[in-house]
């Protein structure tokens, strides 16, 4: 026996299903909705606590720096008048002196760089990372990372290093063994445009870039 609607029956039965639909609809929407919701707030927890770490790590960096470092050695009474010509440095590198009418600009070189012009970068607040051209690459590397974003460096190859790795800025110096040794960043932290920069704010650009 063949059953068959009526017209009302017809329109009944399909606003039925349309009105399932809509509900099956509004119930895939409140969970896409949900879940955009929660990926968005995952997404912004996470970028909160990797800037809370960030600062933190900073804020923690910023007060070792402040400390005395181990290691630093000091000189004062350093001449600051612009010569020509070669200048005999006490120190090796340099770390301050009379120093060419020129700088060096700071950046990462290849090459040894002309005493002269560098110290007169280091007395506008730069830190010059010298390295022994033997150097392992990793560790070469990891110099590389900690000037990367730091606009007042210089890093260079040194072959008459006696230590792997020096660091100098005006009127200080430190010597390490290896380029991960965590006093390197707080050098850099506490001496690139330190308290101890002669000239505070000159700039480490527009001077000359040795080739």
């Amino acid at each position: 026996m063949v059953i068959r609607q009526s017209a009302k029956q017809r329109a009944a039965q399909v606003a039925a299903m349309r009105a399932a639909q809509e509900r099956a609809a509004k119930r895939r929407e409140r969970g896409i909705i949900a879940a955009v919701t929660g990926l968005g707030l995952l997404l912004v927890g996470g970028a909160g606590w990797v800037i809370a770490r960030e600062a933190q790590s900073q804020s923690q960096l910023e007060a070792a720096a402040g400390a005395p470092i181990e290691g630093v050695r000091e000189y004062e009474g350093l001449s600051q008048d612009h010569v020509s010509g070669t200048v005999s440095y006490e120190q090796d590198p340099p770390v301050g002196g009379d120093h060419a009418g020129t700088w060096t600009n700071c950046g990462v070189y290849q090459s040894p760089l002309p005493a002269e012009e560098t110290v007169h970068a280091l007395e506008h607040g730069a830190v010059w990372i010298s390295y022994r051209p033997d150097l392992p690459e990793e560790q070469l590397l990891a110099l590389q990372d900690t000037v990367s974003d730091q606009p007042y460096t210089l890093m260079s190859p040194d072959p008459d290093l006696s230590d792997p790795v020096v660091l100098s800025a005006w009127g200080v110096q430190l010597a390490v063994a290896e380029a991960t040794d965590e006093r390197v960043e707080l050098f850099v932290q506490k001496y690139q445009q330190g308290e101890q920069t002669p000239e505070p704010g000159a700039p480490c650009t527009g001077g000359v870039t040795p080739a």
